[in-house]
């Protein structure tokens, strides 16, 4: 056995092992959460950055109820800062159905014959085995058909609460959100991520925002565990489907 096969047998093996380290992590027990320290929102709210404006601070206004401050009495509790929390509500029911069919036909039909050039078919069908004949000398007949079908039919539903917390404000005062929700129930954890960008002002007075206003979304909602295992095929199966060509 050279050195070549003994390689790309231990490259094989190492990817095997390598793809079966996620369902050893929840092997005869629960999935493990993933750690809330150093995450992009952990560290947001632990350093929430410059200002953008330097505004000055008098010593009454940090016990004054009417102030312009988050926390007097008639302040505006929306997120606005980085390390600022707001929630996203997702709520999608939607349904399309596309369906469009088409279909084409064409025949045609030639024939030349010379049934009386100089003499020249009579002489030729002398020479020419029984039953075959010069005077019809090019008969061409074709035809073709197509028809397609096709249609499309899809149905989603998901309604979801999640928190998400402000990691960065741009230059033109667009927030940076992101948000993750964990949830496990036996031996299956549920995962619910969300980030993109939104405006302050199309957060409402409760601290909500829905998730058609936020641009560049990124919504993932599943999960891990041995249900999910269960449910995917084998990722020798898998390597198959993708490497033969039938």
């Amino acid at each position: 056995m050279n050195k070549k096969s003994i390689a790309t047998k231990f490259a094989i093996a190492g990817l095997v092992l390598l793809g079966a380290c996620g369902r050893m992590d929840h092997l005869g027990k629960p999935p493990t959460m993933s750690p809330t320290a150093e995450t992009p929102e952990h560290v947001a709210m632990l350093w929430q950055g410059l200002p953008t404006e330097i505004q000055n601070q008098r010593a009454v206004d940090g016990s004054s109820l009417w102030s312009g401050s988050q926390n007097s009495l008639l302040g505006d509790r929306r997120a606005v800062n980085r390390g600022d929390i707001l929630t996203v509500v997702i709520e999608i029911d939607e349904e399309a159905e596309i369906s469009n069919g088409t279909s084409r036909s064409r025949s045609s039909a030639e024939s030349m014959g010379v049934p009386h050039l100089f003499g020249l078919p009579q002489r030729l069908d002398e020479k020419l085995p029984e039953g075959a004949s010069a005077a019809t000398a090019v008969d061409l007949t074709g035809s073709s058909t197509s028809k397609g079908n096709g249609s499309v039919k899809r149905s989603e539903k998901l309604e979801l609460r999640v928190a998400a917390t402000v990691v960065d404000v741009l230059p033109n005062g667009v927030l940076a959100i992101s948000g993750n929700q964990e949830v496990r129930v036996n031996f299956e954890l549920r995962e619910l991520l969300v980030s993109g960008y939104v405006r302050p002002q199309d957060i409402s007075r409760q601290n909500e925002i829905t998730y058609d206003k936020i641009a560049t979304a990124r919504i993932s909602y599943g999960g891990r565990g041995q249900i999910t295992d269960v449910q995917q095929p084998r990722y020798g199966q898998q390597v198959l489907d993708v490497i033969l060509p039938f």
